[in-house]
């Protein structure tokens, strides 16, 4: 795996070795920043790489940026002609991945969102799974709340919130599990992952939480609602679901930028299924590694070609 050479810092793309941040700086200090995860994937057949659905994830990047009051002075077409040329210079043939981060970047001491200098800067570097994607991995209910939208907007990805993503995903190494599922902030109902969304799949109809469930409105979340849809014909229910539903489940799966589309086979302890990877997801899962690399006329315009 390659190291990255270049990042777009304080306006201009340099060597990713001379971008770095004063240890002052309040969002170190304060977690007061928000990011993105954008996935680019080698083709190896037309030997080219896409960025999937990279406007889409720089809108995302707005919103959330506006929640935390942070004033991008980039436009969106900007940000993605940037992108574009990090990618190019480092030349990858692998799956990679991008990461903006729009932060306050003022030195005083003090947490607070105004009265403080803003910047962005952005990175590339090689990514492969971030799940194990061709099997069916174990998971455990966190005994950690997911935070709520009305203490750290989970709709926003602020960097201080992952915290909390980090203890769920942390706990459940500990005990042998692989990730992490997460209940709502009053403990009613199931949110998503530690980091990414789940589906529940039952009598042919797949099942995820509403976005009034304390989740991430993720992108590839919308990606697999809409495939269901239109190409599989699957119906797709938005609803709120109870934890010991989970364990009736005929299939179960998590899906994310990083996750990307991932069966699970056992939750507590509890086989889903067969244990294995259920016949939905996997059709999912396939058609969904065919359209992030350009396989798929139909979504050639989620696919920006670097």
């Amino acid at each position: 795996m390659k190291n990255p050479k270049f990042a777009f810092f304080e306006g201009k793309i340099i060597s990713i070795s001379e971008a770095k941040v004063d240890i002052r700086t309040s969002s170190l200090q304060y977690g007061t920043a928000v990011f993105e995860g954008i996935r680019s994937y080698w083709n190896a057949k037309t030997e080219k790489n896409y960025v999937f659905r990279m406007e889409d994830h720089y809108k995302r990047l707005y919103d959330s940026a506006r929640i935390l009051m942070i004033k991008i002075k980039y436009p969106i077409e900007e940000l993605c002609d940037i992108t574009l040329e990090l990618l190019k210079k480092e030349g990858y043939t692998e799956d990679s991945y991008v990461r903006p981060f729009a932060y306050n970047s003022g030195l005083k001491i003090g947490p607070k969102l105004v009265g403080t200098e803003q910047d962005l800067f952005i990175y590339t570097i090689p990514m492969g799974e971030y799940l194990d994607t061709t099997k069916a991995i174990k998971v455990c209910t966190s005994s950690w709340a997911r935070l709520s939208d009305n203490s750290i907007p989970p709709r926003a990805k602020v960097s201080g919130a992952y915290v909390n993503s980090a203890i769920q995903k942390t706990e459940a190494l500990l005990n042998g599990f692989d990730e992490a599922i997460v209940l709502t902030s009053d403990g009613q109902h199931v949110s998503e992952g530690s980091a990414m969304n789940v589906f529940m799949v039952k009598n042919n109809t797949l099942i995820t939480p509403p976005v009034y469930s304390d989740i991430l409105e993720g992108l590839t979340r919308d990606t697999v609602i809409k495939v269901a849809r239109d190409e599989l014909n699957i119906k797709v229910i938005e609803r709120p679901v109870d934890r010991t539903e989970m364990y009736t489940a005929d299939e179960l799966f998590f899906c994310g930028t990083g996750a990307q589309v991932s069966a699970i086979g056992n939750v507590d302890n509890r086989i889903i299924g067969d244990g294995s990877m259920g016949q939905i997801t996997g059709r999912i899962q396939s058609l969904y590694f065919k359209l992030v690399k350009n396989e798929i006329n139909k979504y050639s315009s989620w696919c920006t070609k670097v």
